[in-house]
């Protein structure tokens, strides 16, 4: 796939409206699939909440998609997770489930969520960390490696639950953390940067107008969670939509 753009943050696809940004976006996920599950038999995914990547969701579950990937091979896991019981309104997987999950055929054995629900998100995320040493065969401080990592972008830049100036930015040793995020009031479980740098592909998924000013400040290296993102033996990606990508030509 021919990108738009290719910058020193990653390539970049620039697609007219979310529609074709979902399309375009679910072509690389098929492209991946398929090398992924040749190469190693299976091809793990780590997704995303938020808007932009439900429409990719959605794409991908429908008709002209699904019957493209593999999801026998197919392993799904979360960047992040808000603290909320699996079926609440702001449930990340409640989202992936019915956007997703419940469209295709896929083992409930390789779905594998974060457990918002728990009543200690510190727990919570420890049993997430330690899932993925054993999906992983990790030792030591090796990190998972995913075949493809979605992110969104948030209005102030914070990506996963990863916000500007919270806690978990900071953290360099952990796999998964409970982040409590003041603006918000709420602990959130996400992963840390370190995992996000060791994706093999990470993908952005950015559509709005509204995300124009942020998506500039980050291309243009503002200190911004988002800009932190960049895989240290990988490759990074960007979709947008027109309006996203509207101010970007002065920033890169």
């Amino acid at each position: 796939m021919t990108p738009t753009l290719s910058t020193s943050r990653g390539d970049v696809y620039i697609t007219a409206d979310i529609e074709e940004l979902s399309h375009k976006a679910g072509e690389f996920v098929v492209e991946l699939a398929a090398r992924s599950v040749q190469q190693s038999g299976r091809f793990t995914l780590s997704l995303s909440g938020g808007s932009t990547p439900k429409s990719l969701y959605s794409t991908l579950a429908s008709p002209q998609f699904r019957d493209r990937i593999p999801w026998s091979s197919v392993h799904l896991f979360w960047g992040d997770e808000r603290c909320v019981p699996p079926d609440h309104a702001q449930s990340n997987y409640r989202m992936v489930n019915e956007a997703l999950i419940s469209k295709v055929t896929i083992p409930a054995a390789n779905i594998h969520r974060l457990e918002g629900e728990n009543s200690d998100p510190k727990k919570a995320a420890e049993k997430y960390e330690a899932l993925l040493k054993e999906l992983f065969h990790l030792q030591g401080a090796r990190r998972p490696r995913f075949d493809l990592l979605l992110l969104g972008m948030g209005d102030e830049g914070h990506t996963a639950s990863l916000f500007p100036d919270s806690a978990a930015l900071t953290e360099l040793q952990r796999l998964v953390v409970a982040n409590y995020v003041d603006k918000l009031h709420a602990w959130r479980l996400t992963f840390t940067m370190p995992v996000i740098n060791a994706a093999a592909e990470v993908a952005f998924l950015i559509a709005g107008a509204g995300k124009a000013e942020i998506v500039s400040q980050v291309f243009a290296g503002a200190p911004l969670p988002a800009a932190q993102v960049q895989p240290s033996n990988g490759q990074l990606s960007w979709f947008f939509d027109r309006a996203a990508a509207g101010k970007l030509s002065a920033a890169s």
